[in-house]
């Protein structure tokens, strides 16, 4: 589904991946795990079209994605959720999964979609009319992730979604991670919490300073003693 090839990306001057390859089957979930700083966020700007690559091809689907804008490349199925989440604070939670929606126009499934993020986030269905910026940490991660399932995407790009949650909520969130693999989601995610994403995810990848310094199946990377607090934390 997804094909990063050998992209060489950053911001001015300053290169920030180097000959970075990674793959995403169709129906799969794979994590990017690794250091701050280490261009996992700069790869999903990348696919998703924020920043354009110097070199290499991004394809979703045999079609390229590094020369579309962002709206295009939301219009053929990909969507983020941005590592701070940058919901609209003064608008209510009904405005923000609406806007979610604004590029499929009046599609019919519209509604199912909502019914689907209500499904799976309870509260947010509590909080229709509440303005975004009151709502709970917690609860602003659910509305980021829900807009984002607003735009019906196939695959999801997740950058840090467990970033400033205690940890009975971070399991809460990568419950409904796993949910949404389960209905069919092709995922991508970011996370400085290795344990919780290699738990959800069929492979990862490991990234510094720009590279991709090993890669393999989740289990076999979890099994891996000497990744422990060299990249990927304690996990």
């Amino acid at each position: 589904m997804l094909e990063v090839e050998g992209i060489t990306a950053g911001y001015g001057p300053i290169m920030v991946l180097r000959d970075l390859h990674l793959t995403v089957p169709d129906g799969g979930s794979v994590c990017m795990l690794g250091p701050n700083g280490a261009g996992k966020t700069t790869t999903l700007r990348a696919i998703v079209g924020l920043i354009r690559p110097v070199r290499g091809v991004i394809r979703f689907d045999g079609e390229r994605l590094d020369r579309l804008a962002p709206d295009r490349v939301v219009r053929r199925g990909v969507a983020m959720v941005p590592e701070r989440r940058e919901i609209f604070p003064y608008l209510s939670v009904l405005e923000n999964l609406r806007l979610g929606a604004y590029t499929r126009g009046k599609d019919p499934q519209v509604k199912d979609d909502l019914e689907r993020v209500f499904t799976l986030f309870p509260r947010l269905n509590e909080r229709l009319a509440q303005a975004a910026g009151t709502l709970s940490g917690g609860e602003q991660q659910m509305l980021a992730i829900a807009r984002a399932l607003m735009t019906h995407p196939r695959l999801l790009l997740l950058d840090e979604p467990s970033l400033g949650l205690a940890p009975l909520l971070v399991r809460e969130m990568f419950r409904s991670v796993a949910s949404i693999r389960a209905q069919g989601t092709t995922l991508l995610i970011v996370e400085q919490n290795a344990h919780m994403a290699l738990s959800v995810t069929d492979y990862g990848y490991v990234i510094e300073s720009g590279r991709v310094v090993l890669e393999g199946s989740s289990e076999e990377l979890r099994r891996r003693e000497d990744l422990s607090g060299v990249y990927l934390g304690q996990v």
